[in-house]
């Protein structure tokens, strides 16, 4: 496909967002990035040009991560998760790129929604809507890369530190990642094309990442949050139209 100047615009800003967003914000707003490359781009392409680059922040943000996970949490949310993503793959072929369009945008609207209203912050959740929550993860996760948002429903129940719900969240969001290899790769979207933009976008990835390092050391997430989240709500509306017209 061409690649014109807000194509690369958006791929920047996308980004840009989900490296800040993976290594410190637990991935919960990084959904934004495929509904904001789909408005110039198919969906399909999006999925499959982010997820190098995903990987890629997924190793940066692990060496800072990786000491503070919380195990038991993550055998209770990550087989489910592998379910999530293999469902993911067999349905594939139902969804045509409008579809999509629809499903991401109802997706990018209930999850900013969720993130700016909380409802259930505080409540405590059983095991049983962990496993729940890695499943969905693991199914929005290989559709839009939108994992964080279900994952960390149940994690901000869990009553963690700040450092163990981010440790725990960036080893799950680094193995989902892993595990959507294999069936990207027999969907045919690890091509050359894919391969190369990701490539050349790996700095602007890194730099993502150490901006999420000092954002959230140094300033309120709170405030960061509500801009991506209303932004995702604002795409979202925009994908649903694009879909349906």
């Amino acid at each position: 496909m061409p690649y014109d100047w807000q194509f690369i615009a958006l791929m920047v800003v996308a980004v840009l967002i989900t490296g800040i967003s993976k290594s410190g914000f637990a991935g919960g707003v990084g959904v934004v990035a495929v509904p904001l490359i789909s408005l110039k781009a198919s969906p399909a392409f999006a999925i499959a040009v982010m997820l190098p680059l995903l990987i890629v922040m997924d190793v940066f943000s692990l060496r800072a991560w990786w000491r503070y996970r919380v195990d038991s949490l993550l055998w209770l949310v990550f087989p489910p998760a592998v379910l999530g993503v293999a469902i993911g793959y067999l349905t594939y072929g139902f969804f045509d790129d409008d579809l999509l369009k629809v499903l991401l945008g109802v997706f990018s609207i209930l999850f900013g929604l969720w993130g700016l209203l909380k409802p259930f912050r505080g409540r405590v959740m059983p095991a049983w809507i962990g496993g729940l929550c890695g499943g969905i993860a693991g199914f929005t996760s290989f559709i839009a890369h939108a994992g964080g948002p279900p994952l960390n429903f149940y994690l901000l129940q869990s009553k963690l530190s700040k450092e163990a719900f981010l440790g725990t969240a960036v080893v799950f969001l680094a193995a989902a990642n892993l595990v959507k290899l294999v069936p990207y790769s027999l969907l045919g979207f690890l091509n050359v094309e894919n391969l190369t933009l990701a490539l050349l976008m790996i700095p602007v990835a890194w730099l993502g990442v150490r901006l999420g390092l000092v954002i959230q050391k140094r300033l309120s997430g709170e405030l960061f949050f509500r801009i991506i989240l209303t932004l995702l709500i604002l795409l979202g509306i925009r994908l649903i139209v694009d879909g349906a017209g």
